[in-house]
């Protein structure tokens, strides 16, 4: 695929055409070497940090994806990983978005250990008393990565039992999303911190959070700021909103029964990560001897809950819920938020879509708002016609590796299989040039945030990987579980 060179808006430079087709195998060995070298590198013994200034501890779904590509290095690495991570999992199921690592000094990063109180605030809510996590969830990709990893070398899993350790703490993790957090009662799972979606600072939470009072400035000090420009983080107003949502679940015991929960979205991309991993679950639950109807029923029954209640025809997308807009309780709860996110394309992961809302999407993924290989050569976070956009800002409009290999995923999974090749030649270039960058200014593709970031490194040997199998065989048909 060959895009035109077209202007774009807000005075970027026209993108020019991608360099001709060229053979691949020595920039990629390379490239694999760099990759597993910064993976290599972030590796603490049981887990990987997402990088060592900025995020000294280990996150959930950067977990997940590090998983993924640590497979293709160490399969039993990859195990470990997962198997870390789930260690932390809370007595209620939910998988926590932090697991602090002791030997970090506190200052080194907030909110630390000492403001979620995980060991006693937690405790009703089932939290571990030997170790200390945030509160808060993230996105679950976890049953896509255990199958993933699990498939890199069956034998060896099979050995160590990895599935039959993973799973029923796997199925935990679903249950609690499904029965604790369908705040709305239209079968989807809600977040209630804008931290939970993983993608932190959307201008989609700008509406909700402005509901929210911030908490006072002298009440807490911002790490991130040491590691990075103010320019490209969230401001300190957005800051002290976050501080409070926290802070207030936190002195609700975790509890989502108890909770007052003033910010409850339902987000399409965090949804569609859940039918995926329903989807996963069940092949893991057959692999077992198990009995995986009853995930790929709950899969199918997210499905329709997201186009039920996110699908919106005159966006050509899907978007996001904010259940606590309408207080008439009318019903379905709450308002669809107009901005549009990334998020909104990726229930493509979802293999049962109608076609019209896929043929939509495919549309929508080139067209003005996101611009993938028009305007952008990898997709922005956020509508690049919206108001709120900025190419630098964290979640804002930056391009992210893993939504980028997350959308490859969902067109190949339609059948869209020349674009998601010209996508992932895109973020294995963009990955080789940024030096692993945690993001991207999507327009001039100049790395931002902290470098030699593990998740890219990862989805890049993952990348890598599919290049090298379809180099050396006829393609396959789309599968549901690669």
């Amino acid at each position: 695929m060959t895009p035109p060179a077209v202007a774009v808006e807000r005075g970027a430079a026209p993108v020019p055409p991608p360099a001709p087709a060229r053979p691949h195998g020595k920039t990629d060995r390379a490239l694999r070497r760099s990759a597993c070298r910064v993976l290599l590198g972030n590796w603490t013994g049981h887990s990987t940090v997402p990088s060592h200034g900025l995020y000294p501890h280990q996150w959930s779904w950067d977990s997940a994806f590090i998983a993924i590509g640590l497979r293709h290095l160490s399969p039993l690495r990859a195990q470990r990983e997962l198997e870390t991570l789930l260690g932390a999992q809370w007595g209620d199921g939910r998988i926590p978005h932090i697991v602090f690592n002791r030997a970090v000094p506190l200052g080194a990063y907030f909110p630390s250990p000492d403001f979620w109180r995980s060991s006693t605030a937690g405790a009703a809510a089932g939290a571990p008393g030997a170790l200390e996590t945030s509160g808060i969830v993230q996105p679950p990709v976890h049953a896509l990565a255990a199958w993933l990893v699990h498939r890199a070398d069956p034998e060896a899993s099979a050995r160590r039992g990895f599935l039959a350790r993973v799973h029923p703490r796997l199925v935990a993790w679903h249950r609690y999303l499904a029965d604790r957090r369908d705040l709305g009662g239209g079968g989807l799972a809600a977040v209630v911190h804008p931290w939970e979606p993983g993608m932190d600072n959307s201008p989609c939470w700008d509406g909700p959070l402005a509901r929210i009072e911030p908490a006072a400035a002298e009440s807490f000090r911002r790490a991130d700021l040491v590691h990075g420009t103010a320019a490209d983080r969230p401001t300190d107003l957005d800051y002290g909103r976050y501080v409070r949502l926290a802070a207030t679940y936190r002195d609700h015991g975790y509890r989502d029964a108890a909770a007052p929960h003033p910010f409850a979205v339902e987000d399409p991309g965090f949804n569609a990560l859940f039918a995926a991993s329903e989807y996963a679950l069940a092949r893991i639950a057959d692999a077992l001897g198990g009995a995986p109807d009853v995930h790929r029923e709950r899969a199918a029954a997210l499905t329709d809950a997201l186009v039920e209640r996110l699908w919106s025809p005159e966006a050509g997308q899907f978007l996001s819920r904010d259940l606590r807009a309408d207080g008439t309780g009318r019903r379905p709860a709450g308002r669809l938020v107009r901005a549009r996110s990334a998020a909104g394309l990726l229930p493509l992961l979802a293999p049962d879509l109608p076609p019209a809302v896929v043929e939509a999407l495919l549309a929508t993924v080139r067209g003005p708002h996101f611009g993938l290989g028009t305007t952008v050569r990898l997709l922005p976070s956020y509508d690049l016609r919206g108001a709120a956009f900025d190419p630098h800002r964290y979640w804002r409009g930056p391009a992210w590796f893993n939504v980028n290999w997350l959308l490859e995923r969902g067109l190949r999974l339609h059948g869209a299989r020349e674009r998601a090749d010209a996508l992932a030649g895109e973020i294995l270039r963009a990955a080789h040039e940024s030096n692993f960058a945690e993001y991207l200014d999507p327009y001039t593709g100049a790395g931002r945030g902290t470098r030699d970031f593990s998740w890219t490194a990862a989805l890049a040997l993952d990348l890598l990987a599919r290049r090298a199998r379809d180099a050396s065989a006829p393609l396959p048909a789309p599968r549901k579980d690669s």
